[in-house]
């Protein structure tokens, strides 16, 4: 799982290009995301030649300001809507595809067909997901011996890895000895 977020100081600030000054948002509030997810989030609207409006901001913010979370779009439209109400569904959905797209966000698949994002690969680009089949609970975890598995396999056929996503679906082994799961409502 993700660390916390450092804040940036004062002395960062001065590289935020003038695009991104002119844009009239609250640039503490993007400071307060990780520096590395902040400056490619600017290296995509700049090469795109998009401007940072607050309705953007409103839903990067929600995006990324959690410790790790996965969310689906419509979990994130909640979130997006607390911090400023007027927040557009259409926007969310131009933005996170634009994310997507840029590889800030990846799309996931954990279970029961509703597509989930994740922001943790800029940050734990090897993570994989354990999921939990009886409360749906995913848990992100690393484990070199996978990745020493993955290049085994992907170089013994031939190839040389492009991406990769590993996904473990599981029983929780507490609720078939107790029967009980405090994730379970």
């Amino acid at each position: 799982m993700r660390g916390s977020r450092p804040l940036m100081n004062f002395t960062e600030v001065a590289h935020l290009t003038s695009a991104f000054l002119r844009s009239n948002v609250d640039i503490t509030r993007i400071c307060q995301m990780n520096p590395e997810v902040r400056e490619k989030i600017e290296s995509l609207f700049i090469k795109k030649g998009l401007r940072m409006t607050r309705p953007r901001q409103v839903i990067i913010e929600a995006a990324f300001s959690e410790q790790g979370d996965h969310f689906t779009a419509e979990e994130l439209f909640e979130k997006s809507r607390q911090i400023d109400k007027k927040a557009s569904l259409a926007t969310l959905y131009r933005t996170v595809s634009l994310l997507v797209e840029g590889g800030l966000l990846h799309e996931i698949d954990l279970g029961k067909g509703v597509t989930s994002y994740d922001p943790n690969f800029i940050e734990n680009p090897h993570h994989n997901h354990l999921i939990c089949v009886d409360c749906s609970e995913v848990i992100e975890f690393e484990d070199q011996h996978i990745s020493v598995l993955e290049d085994c396999i992907t170089k013994r056929l031939g190839f040389s890895p492009a991406s990769k996503s590993i996904q473990i679906k599981a029983k929780c082994d507490k609720l078939r000895q107790t029967g009980v799961c405090t994730k379970l409502n």
